[in-house]
């Protein structure tokens, strides 16, 4: 498992190009660099919409020096299409997450990619947050930092679903779990942010052994609190109605996220992350 402290850096190779991901990453950046929404295009998105104090969160590029020049504070000008849009990021953290087969847990690859997306959306211009942390979208480096240093655990409380928070309407939320939840309890929530006119992406991390089943002989098995346990004499016999059923409950997921309007994007943490790093920025800026 990665040491936490690599969590800010990993991301920001993956989202920025610096090393160890940089050849992959430039060219996910040359991809994307326009940033998501139609930004910096004629249109909607480039029409003044107010001016407003400049906080901490906001960007330097983004000061109005003219506007400020007429008063002792400094001034945001804000566009239309920024003051409706604005991306939310949510981790699953339960102890669920922290499986792994390989060399990188579910968490971990949670983490990066989404401290990756946002490190590409704010480079983009565009305004994200960290879901249940009560932090206005902001898009400045330190609003990358914070969402960096929540996602390594400093203050993150143990949680599968997203609780009832508040967010902004006509919000984008990225929703990254291993989605083992009972499915009911998904469907509620997902039907809980859509009525807020919130429209998403499902990132379904995926361990390998969950997926394939690659055991033989008798094995123990338990759960992640270690709290139940079941020993199977040979466990090749019960592989593939164990894949079946894994693969069935995935799909009603991608269903249930489909029928409300939101995206589904499968990832295995043995794949590459640019993989879905890729996938998913394209499809939040329509490409």
């Amino acid at each position: 498992m990665k040491e936490a402290a690599s969590l800010p850096f990993d991301a920001e190779a993956l989202g920025a190009g610096l090393p160890p991901l940089i050849i992959s990453a430039e060219r996910l950046a040359a991809a994307v660099s326009m940033g998501v929404h139609g930004r910096r295009k004629a249109g909607m998105g480039e029409s003044f919409w107010q001016f407003r104090r400049y906080t901490p969160e906001d960007a330097a590029a983004a000061i109005d020096w003219r506007q400020s020049a007429k008063s002792q504070h400094l001034f945001v000008r804000e566009r239309e299409w920024e003051a409706a849009q604005s991306a939310w990021f949510w981790c699953d953290t339960s102890a669920g997450m922290q499986f792994a087969s390989g060399s990188v847990s579910k968490a971990d690859r949670a983490k990066l990619l989404g401290l990756a997306l946002a490190s590409l959306l704010i480079r983009g211009g565009e305004r994200v947050a960290l879901y249940g942390e009560h932090q206005p979208p902001a898009s400045s480096r330190a609003a990358l930092r914070r969402i960096g240093l929540t996602l390594m655990g400093l203050r993150q409380p143990e949680l599968t679903l997203p609780p009832d928070s508040i967010i902004a309407r006509n919000a984008q939320f990225v929703w990254f779990s291993d989605f083992l939840s009972p499915l009911d309890k998904i469907e509620e929530t997902l039907r809980r942010l859509a009525r807020s006119a919130v429209t998403g992406q499902i990132v379904h991390i995926i361990d390998p052994a969950e997926e394939d089943f690659p055991y033989s002989g008798r094995m123990r098995f338990e759960d992640a609190q270690g709290l139940m346990h079941e020993t199977v004499g040979r466990a090749e016999t019960v592989a593939e109605a164990y894949r079946t059923r894994f693969k069935a409950h995935a799909e009603t997921v991608s269903a249930l996220a489909r029928r409300l309007g939101w995206s589904y994007i499968a990832h295995r943490t043995d794949k590459p992350p640019q993989t879905a790093l890729t996938a998913l920025y394209a499809d939040m800026s329509g490409a």
